[in-house]
């Protein structure tokens, strides 16, 4: 045998046994985070028939079921949830012992990040000549959006979401976090007058939200200190916050803000704070989601998130 076809059946060897073990932990455990083959599928660049191939073969090697699949949702065997614990850690373990020997590796390649449009715009945006001066090998790819997207749908690296999570297998780093208050326009006010009761907010124009909110108008604090719901009605809606922004400013009516994306505006005068007596004090975190295990990240993603800890405040 010469030394070529040797050391090209040693590299074979090598795939099959990387395929074997760790690609196909890679797999089933992308499979469980995003919640359905289709979606894994595409977050790897796969077609679902094989990833559903690969799993059938990761089961038939183990001797073992461990997903329950359906057509409505995917669910772990307790063999499947064992294995999927013990996935992470070896993953993990191989990507740590790949980090110590490229420790002082230049962080490289492209961060896709997917942000909600304020804070894009107010946060995020004035960041990127820093961070660019800071990681120059290190690309961000921004999409600006307020409607909450699947990671895995979407190939995202990193999602900034606003407001409560839901459970999931998502990993997640809280950024800030600021009060939310109703918030008009000077001319606005001085045309419609300025509420004093939450009864008076049957005379003002509310801007809602065109997508899908946890809840369905604004709260607050009645007078005798029980917690309600005011529903809203206005001349137009929004689909993202800084269209919400806009419309205060143009005199449109009144909305609900965060105060990070609404400082400026107030300490400028450009808008006024009403309702504060009713205010629930209610706090809207912002938050960093990602996917990643036990630590798992790729060094472009984890000096991002880094570096949004570090850069963002309240």
């Amino acid at each position: 045998m010469s030394s070529k076809t040797f050391i090209c059946e040693i590299k074979s060897t090598m795939a099959r046994l990387d395929l074997n073990r760790s690609g196909e932990m890679e797999v089933f455990v992308r499979v469980v985070a995003a919640g359905g083959l289709s979606a894994a599928a595409r977050s790897l660049r796969m077609t679902p028939s094989a990833v559903s191939k690969l799993l059938s073969r990761l089961e038939a090697r183990l001797g073992a079921r461990l997903i329950n699949r359906s057509t409505r949702r995917l669910t772990l065997t307790p063999e499947g949830q064992a294995f999927h614990d013990q996935a992470v850690r070896v993953l993990a373990d191989i990507d740590e012992a790949e980090r110590s020997v490229t420790a002082s590796a230049t962080p490289r390649g492209r961060v896709r990040v997917n942000s909600s449009v304020p804070f894009g715009l107010h946060c995020l945006i004035p960041l990127v000549p820093k961070f660019a001066a800071r990681y120059p090998e290190v690309t961000l790819d921004l999409v600006l959006t307020d409607q909450v997207v699947n990671l895995m749908d979407e190939r995202a690296d990193v999602a900034i979401r606003v407001g409560p999570m839901a459970a999931s297998s998502l990993m997640a780093r809280k950024l800030v976090e600021t009060p939310m208050m109703i918030v008009g326009s000077p001319d606005y006010l001085a045309r419609r007058g300025t509420p004093q009761t939450l009864d008076d907010l049957a005379d003002h124009d509310l801007i809602d939200f065109n997508f899908t909110r946890h809840i369905d108008g604004w709260p607050f604090v009645s007078a005798d200190g029980q917690r309600i719901t005011r529903p809203l009605h206005g001349p137009a809606t929004a689909g993202d916050g800084e269209t919400a922004r806009a419309l205060v400013l143009a005199g449109a009516g009144l909305a609900r803000l965060s105060l990070f994306h609404i400082q400026r505006d107030l300490e400028a005068g450009r808008m006024v704070k009403v309702l504060e007596p009713f205010n629930p004090g209610d706090i809207e975190e912002t938050r960093a989601v990602y996917v990643g295990h036990g630590g798992r990240l790729p060094s472009r993603v984890r000096v991002f998130l880094d570096f949004l800890a570090e850069e963002v405040r309240a």
